[in-house]
């Protein structure tokens, strides 16, 4: 059965001319609107998200994206169109590949040719030269990519982890770094199916979904929470308590902090992925706890502090 094109940038909706921070920010938007968690049941969702991963390991991928928006949905099979474009450019068939066929045969360049290997080795054999059926047959094709996704809780993501993925025939050890992030792709160079002919294994591309937590709200690399301090603290300023993800530090609170202030601790969000030693920050929205219980001589305080404002 002949494969259909896909068109990934629609996919993802956005331009051909795209930049990758842009393609990473719409697949991430998609990954989450998509995510099997919530849309459960949804068939429908669930086939929009593994389309959605799928033109994200293209276009995510700078190299691959290249490759794609050269020869189309043949991207996977690149080095094989380069060779078939030197044979026939050596027997004469000046159409070639880089761009497109051109008009006379309504060509795919920029990856809309709906045509298949049968139809391009046709144009070969009527040129002269080329690949006869037997040869294409024969020519080293790169295998299968496969697809996996993997969820992580949130300690997991912050320190780094290690799981076995069973594929059935082997079990693969995954190590990930600190830092990951919901809908991150790591690719396995030549985990994936067996190749053909002699040609290359496919890779391994696993997405990885990330487990809320029910402290820190994540926006990249930085983390958000909220810091208890009590009403005396907030007013004349003083040292309180706040737990971050690598363990709790004392942090200062400047004199008249008001309920809602953030206070910015550096360094202490999230690792950056793939970068050692580098951090996001924290960001510690302060909440002012008073007294339910005063004891006598604390009313006694505030009441004077009622007449000193004259209140």
């Amino acid at each position: 059965m002949e494969e259909k094109f896909k068109d990934y940038y629609k996919i993802l909706g956005v331009s051909k001319t795209a930049s990758q921070d842009e393609i990473k920010k719409a697949y991430r938007k998609l990954a989450r609107k998509y995510h099997p968690d919530r849309n459960k049941g949804d068939k429908e969702a669930e086939e929009k998200f593994k389309e959605i991963n799928e033109a994200y390991e293209v276009l995510g991928n700078p190299d691959n994206r290249k490759k794609y928006d050269e020869v189309g949905m043949y991207w996977r099979n690149y080095d094989e169109y380069k060779k078939a474009q030197e044979q026939a450019r050596r027997s004469g068939f000046s159409g070639g590949f880089g761009g497109g066929f051109g008009a006379d045969f309504g060509g795919f360049s920029g990856g809309t040719y709906e045509g298949s290997w049968e139809d391009i080795g046709d144009i070969f054999d009527f040129f002269g030269g080329g690949f006869s059926r037997r040869q294409r047959a024969n020519v080293p094709r790169k295998g299968r990519d496969l697809h996996a996704e993997m969820t992580i809780d949130f300690d997991e993501a912050y320190h780094g982890t290690a799981r076995i993925i069973d594929l059935g025939d082997k079990k693969l050890r995954i190590k990930i770094k600190p830092g990951a992030y919901e809908g991150q792709v790591i690719r396995l160079k030549g985990k994936g199916g067996k190749g053909i002919n002699g040609g290359p294994d496919g890779d391994l591309y696993i997405t990885i979904h990330v487990a809320g937590s029910p402290e820190f709200v994540r926006k990249g690399d930085d983390l958000y929470t909220t810091v208890n301090v009590d009403d005396v603290t907030a007013v004349l300023g003083g040292k309180v308590p706040l737990k971050t993800p690598s363990g709790i530090i004392q942090i200062t609170v400047p004199p008249g902090s008001s309920c809602g202030k953030k206070l910015r601790i550096r360094g202490k969000g999230m690792p950056v992925y793939g970068k050692e030693n580098e951090y996001g920050d924290l960001y510690a929205t302060v909440k002012i706890i008073v007294p339910e219980n005063p004891t006598p001589q604390e009313k006694q305080l505030y009441e004077q502090l009622k007449k000193l404002r004259h209140l």
